[in-house]
Parts: C-alpha cells; sequence; structure tokens
C-alpha cells in the first residue's frame, strides 16, 4: 500500500493539465511573440492562461505576470521594489517565511539594507500589533507570507496588509500554499504583490505568477526581449502555462467541495493521533491550511529519532510525508521554522509534515496515523535499548 502525503511539496499533474500541454506540444509550438500565425496561436494560448490563473485569485488579465515557479515569484516581488531605490531602505519580513523570501532579504542586509523580522507566537502567528511598531517612515516593503508551508499557520492577512497600506509601505504575500486550497480575491484583499505556484495546485512543474496590483511599479529581474510587460524576458513556456492555466481553473471550479473534504481529513489525522505520547502538533489549529498537519516530537533523539529518521521510516512503510529540519553532510539541523516558533534546538529537529490532497482517502489517513504510530514506539525504544 503506497500513500502520498507530501501535497505541500508538489501536486501530481492533472490529467486535463497533461492533455493541454499535450496539444499545445504537437499542434501550437509557435513562439508567442512572433508576429506570424503560428506564433499568434501560441500568444492566445499564453493569454487564455494568463485569465484562467487571474480567475483564481478575481484579478484582471493584466495584473499576472508568468514566473518558471513561485521562487522566482518571491524573488521578483522582493527585487523589483528594491531596484528601484538608490540608497538601502527598510524591510520588514516575518520570522517564518520560506527560503525564497529569507535568503534574498539576508542578501539585501548584506547590502546595507534595514530588515525588521517579525516575531511569532508558539503557534507561528504575527502579532499586528508588532507589524504596526516596526513600520518606519524608509519602510519600502512588508512581505508576509501567507500560509506557512512547514506549519500550517494562517497569518492574519487582511488586518497586517491594511496597516501597511495606511503607512504607505507595498504589501507582498507568498501564497504558493493558500492559492487553489482558500478564497483569494484581490478585489478585497489589500495586497500588492502575490506569488503563485502551478504545481501546487495540480500543475505542471516550471511555472509560477506574480500578481501585481494595477498602479503598483516594479522593477524586472531579468533583461531581455521584453516579455510579460517587460517584467520577465525570455520566451515563456507555453506547454507549461497552458497546463498551469487548466490547473487553475479547475481548482477555482473544485474548491467549494474540495477544501471542505481536506478540512475533515486533516482535522480526522489529528484527532487520531491526539493521545500518541510524546506527538506534538505544531502550528495554529484554528487558523490552518485545510490540507495539513504536522507535529514534532518532545522526546526527539538528535541520533535516533528525528525528522529525517521518520520520514524514511514511514516510506520504508509506503507513506511519503516531509520533514522540517534540514540535513547537511549527514548531520540533522534544526527547523528555522520551529526555532523561531519557541522549540528547542533538540526539538526543532524532530518536525514533521504530512499534507493532504485531491487523492487522499480516509483509509489512507486511518492507515497512515496506525503506522506513525508504530513507527515512533519503534524508534522511541531504540535509545533505551542501545542503553542497556
Amino acid at each position: 500500500m503506497q500513500i502520498y502525503l507530501d501535497y505541500s511539496a508538489t501536486t501530481p499533474t492533472r490529467p486535463e493539465a497533461i492533455a493541454a500541454m499535450q496539444e499545445v506540444m504537437t499542434a501550437q509550438w509557435g513562439n508567442p511573440s512572433s508576429l506570424h500565425v503560428w506564433g499568434q496561436r501560441a500568444a492566445t494560448i499564453v493569454e487564455r492562461a494568463r485569465v484562467q490563473v487571474a480567475r483564481l485569485i478575481n484579478a484582471p488579465p493584466e495584473s499576472i505576470v508568468f514566473t518558471s515557479g513561485g521562487t522566482e515569484a518571491d524573488n521578483l516581488a522582493i527585487s523589483g521594489v528594491v531596484r528601484q531605490y538608490n540608497h538601502p531602505q527598510h524591510i520588514i519580513v516575518s520570522s517564518v517565511e520560506h527560503s525564497a523570501i529569507a535568503e534574498p532579504v539576508h542578501w539585501l542586509e548584506q547590502l546595507g539594507w534595514q530588515v525588521t523580522r517579525l516575531p511569532v507566537n508558539r503557534q507561528g502567528r504575527v502579532n499586528p500589533l508588532d507589524l504596526q511598531a516596526a513600520l518606519q517612515p524608509n519602510t519600502v516593503l512588508v512581505s508576509i507570507i501567507y500560509g506557512q508551508s512547514e506549519v500550517g499557520t494562517l497569518q492574519p492577512i487582511q488586518t497586517l496588509g491594511t496597516i501597511a497600506r495606511n503607512h504607505g509601505a507595498l504589501f507582498h504575500t507568498d501564497a504558493v500554499q493558500v492559492a487553489g486550497r482558500l478564497l483569494l480575491d484581490m478585489q478585497q484583499l489589500p495586497v500588492d504583490l502575490l506569488s503563485l505556484s502551478s504545481h501546487k495546485l495540480y500543475g505542471p512543474q516550471g511555472a509560477g505568477a506574480l500578481y501585481i496590483r494595477p498602479g503598483v511599479k516594479i522593477a524586472p529581474l531579468l533583461g531581455g526581449g521584453g516579455q510579460e510587460s517587460k517584467l520577465r524576458s525570455g520566451t515563456q513556456a507555453v506547454p507549461i502555462l497552458a497546463g498551469f492555466g487548466v490547473a487553475a481553473e479547475l481548482a477555482a471550479q473544485e474548491m467549494m467541495f474540495e477544501t471542505p473534504r481536506l478540512i475533515r481529513l486533516r482535522d480526522r489525522l489529528f484527532a487520531l493521533l491526539s493521545e500518541t505520547p510524546g506527538l506534538v502538533p505544531t502550528g495554529d489549529r484554528i487558523h490552518r491550511l485545510p490540507h495539513h498537519v504536522s507535529f514534532c516530537v518532545q522526546y526527539a533523539d538528535d541520533e535516533v529519532l528525528n525528522g529525517k529518521a521518520l520520514v524514511r521510516q514511514m516510506n520504508l512503510a509506503g507513506i511519503g510525508i516531509s520533514a522540517g529540519s534540514a540535513c547537511h553532510s549527514g548531520k540533522v539541523t534544526p527547523s528555522p521554522i520551529l526555532q523561531a516558533m519557541g522549540f528547542s534546538d533538540r526539538v526543532a529537529k524532530s518536525g514533521i509534515r504530512l499534507t493532504l490532497g485531491r487523492d487522499t482517502t480516509e483509509e489512507d489517513i486511518d492507515w497512515t496515523a496506525m503506522v506513525l504510530k508504530q513507527v515512533l514506539e519503534r524508534l522511541a525504544l531504540k535509545p533505551a535499548l542501545s542503553k542497556v
């Protein structure tokens, strides 16, 4: 029995998206920048995908700039704002950002930019009052992740965006984990820049998008032929964008019934594991991604019982999950997200994430809970036995 529970890492490309990609690759393979009929057919496909992605978030099509994925979208948002300034200014981010934000911001810090990293509570949530207090006259950008990929916490984006807007700072959010799972309405959200990724919502890998609110100006990340309104030069990956568009359209159609189903399965898995000794839920249980379950182990052992070890053991049992800790040269390092939430270095090495998707069933949830309990019991005994 094989069960895939790593949908936050990537989702399987849905058949409808694959069919659209195959059609483009075999019959509509023109360069969308070319003026002849072959190019114009390809350009039509790109613009259709732009409309489909825009509808997913209730935005005008011209506000969508296609990228190679969520990482590039995040980088374009950060770089696009800061490259408009001749001198370093001030940026605010949260302490639980994805590395696609954390790394560029770290580089900017080396160049003299002032960076404030907002703290989070034990559930990984930002206090809006901390944002209000951190704003300065030279704050030009606030970037707060919408749904944290490791612990599932949703941030109060409506409130945070309003605070930034009232101050006059641009507000960006990484919504890669949220899009296709929760309603995103850019006519209502006080967000200037928003990042999306195709392969998180059953589209192909290699495509993403940055929403840019009409009227907001940013500098391009890439120079070249001036595609994507001169903000992202390079020939568009027409087949991949066609698949992205189809996946976005279907996600919008199915969200009404798929999201409640995922929430039921998520809560069922939490309930089944609620009394497991030493297993502690992470993230906010109320303000949470609908498909996301995460834990850490209180009695974790650096060498035997850590996140990577749990992933390997579950994989041997045919179940795919992921760990929050990183592994460098065979040494497990603590998750910076769990550290920011106040967990000790030892416990921050034991974080695991189980994320659900379209193919997940109740039977999968029940079997996974049983297997995880057995794995924990077996690994917990190893340190004790080695001391006998």
